[in-house]
């Protein structure tokens, strides 16, 4: 093994830097569900900035240093409260928000968001297809596109909460078919990953696995139409 080691060292020491980037400075993060459809589909890989909230010892959430602040409408990944699967949702709430959700509609601190319908479209969901309504979701400067699923059952409601200090409330943009914090409860800081910033590469996974190249480098942003 000592001998294979000395031999490989230039490949040896490439994993070793490649494992501290993917795990300290930057990763990849493939959409394995619907839950942030319309914006992120299944099959997209996205590229997270694991220095954009903190700093932490690699393979772990200790951290060391914060580098900035979540913001609402940030796209991130973090390991769920509940169980520690790796997920993707959308920060809708920040320390100390006053946050509800009545009938699909977000109220923070008194405000409560604006919809602009866009689309009516088929959704897949649970082996079949599902009318969908897309929705621009207007809360002060914030805007991002949405999609409810009416004939689903789902927490449409919720609150009012207030989100204690290091801690975010994360929803899906699919609200209607998204394990968020309707369902694993408030997010700490130190669980946060990193922000999602582009879509890197995209393919057809739930049909022909032909590359999706319309979607190479999409910025996770919408601008409103």
């Amino acid at each position: 093994m000592k001998n294979w080691v000395r031999s490989n060292k230039g490949f040896v020491l490439f994993l070793l830097l490649f494992g501290f980037f993917r795990t300290a400075i930057a990763d990849w993060n493939p959409i394995p569900s619907g839950s942030m459809r319309p914006g992120l589909l299944e099959g997209d890989v996205v590229f997270v900035n694991r220095l954009a909230f903190n700093v932490k010892v690699p393979l772990t959430n200790m951290v060391l240093a914060h580098t900035g602040e979540p913001q609402r409408g940030d796209v991130v990944t973090f390991s769920s409260p509940a169980n520690g699967t790796r997920l993707i949702k959308r920060i809708m709430a920040v320390p100390g928000d006053r946050v509800e959700m009545r009938g699909e509609q977000i109220i923070i601190n008194g405000q409560a968001a604006s919809y602009t319908q866009i689309e009516s479209v088929l959704e897949p969901h649970q082996g079949g297809l599902t009318p969908a309504l897309r929705f621009d979701e207007v809360l002060g400067k914030q805007v991002q596109r949405i999609q409810v699923l009416p004939a689903v059952s789902a927490r449409r409601s919720f609150g009012p909460i207030t989100v204690p200090p290091e801690q975010y409330l994360m929803l899906g943009d699919n609200r209607d078919n998204s394990e968020d914090s309707r369902f694993i409860g408030l997010v700490p800081r130190k669980l946060l990953v990193g922000r999602a910033v582009r879509v890197l590469v995209s393919a057809d996974i739930e049909g022909n696995w032909m590359p999706r190249f319309e979607r190479f480098g999409k910025p996770l942003h919408v601008d409103p139409e």
